[in-house]
């Protein structure tokens, strides 16, 4: 199939490479050092063994010449699709499939999503409806990202754990075109089930993200250290409650207990939530798909949620800060005297 992977940082690089490995044609639209050293060497993967593999792959910032595609695969950050929403139009054909790899809260929540909120916009990540007459949700295909990879250099990209892509479509319907992305996925060497309910695998990654992240990009800390600080586990805790509060009375359901959600951030080991990478690396982080669309959420079902509230103020003022000074924030070791 032809496929465009708009973007290459750590997941769109893994998606984009291990399909590319496994016969795709792909084409990486992307900007800057990453559009250099793709069309210089490849896109460059480093396996959690260690093996390196580079697959040749076209690479553009020009989405005309790219031309029609048979899926288009969406890898940027939630904050940052609307930078390219106005151009993904030019890669469709009549039947492109567009899979979103975005965490947490998607702009298309509540389309084709039946029930009393049908068709609502979700203010926090597409506050005035742009992205889904730009996007339209009858093309999308809901996909939530469980691997975790960093880009390591532009262009290179180091797998540290996980294959799961989970697929579904929005009204959570069985279709030809689902199977036909699943099968392509796992032929690639992920792990792609195809959902009746995405929305409720949606909110089961993000159980962990809208806790584990603010709490990491704050405290400096990986995923191990906060689930192993008493206190920093309890806020992590409470978090999540409100969130399933919140989420319960929107009709989802969890599969797995809350303990063992945080057991799985714990078994992750030293890991820096992407939240925390891009703090330290002085890239706007992604705060309101993880935190502040679930307080926009609360507020539309009535749901009290004082911990996240606190945590999205802290990390929003970090932002703010981040902003201001045009830098990072990360550790540095202590001078000795």
């Amino acid at each position: 199939m032809k496929i465009a992977v708009i973007g290459a940082g750590a997941i769109g690089g893994l998606v984009g490479a291990r399909l590319a490995l496994a016969g795709e044609d792909v084409t990486f639209l992307v900007r800057g050092a990453n559009l250099q050293a793709i069309r210089a060497h490849g896109i460059r993967l480093v396996e959690t063994d260690g093996t390196q593999r580079a697959a040749q792959v076209a690479a553009t910032d020009d989405y005309a010449a790219a031309g029609p595609q048979d899926v288009v695969v969406l890898a940027v950050k939630a904050h940052q699709v609307a930078d390219v929403a106005d151009r993904v139009k030019l890669l469709f054909g009549p039947e492109t499939v567009v899979v979103t790899m975005q965490n947490g809260i998607p702009f298309w929540y509540f389309h084709r999503h039946g029930g009393e909120y049908e068709g609502r916009a979700v203010r926090s990540v597409d506050p005035d409806g742009a992205l889904a007459r730009q996007i339209p949700p009858q093309r999308i295909l809901g996909c939530v990202v469980y691997p975790a990879a960093e880009l390591v250099a532009p262009g290179v990209i180091r797998h540290i754990e996980g294959s799961r892509f989970p697929l579904g479509e929005l009204d959570g319907s069985t279709s030809a075109r689902s199977a036909r992305v699943a099968a392509c996925f796992e032929q690639a060497g992920f792990k792609s089930p195809v959902l009746d309910d995405i929305r409720a695998e949606i909110w089961l990654k993000l159980w962990g993200n809208l806790s584990f992240n603010p709490i990491s990009a704050l405290a400096h800390s990986t995923l191990v250290d906060i689930c192993q600080h008493p206190l920093a586990r309890d806020l992590a805790a409470n978090m999540m409650r409100e969130a399933e509060a919140v989420a319960t009375r929107l009709g989802i359901a969890f599969r797995v207990s809350l303990e063992r959600r945080i057991a799985g951030a714990e078994k992750i080991g030293k890991h820096k939530t992407s939240m925390l990478q891009d703090v330290e690396a002085g890239r706007g982080p992604e705060i309101d798909a993880l935190v502040g669309a679930v307080i926009e959420l609360a507020r539309m079902t009535g749901t009290s949620t004082p911990h996240i509230d606190s945590a999205y103020a802290l990390v929003k003022l970090l932002e703010q800060t981040m902003v201001e000074a045009r830098g990072g924030v990360r550790l540095q070791k202590a001078v000795e005297a």
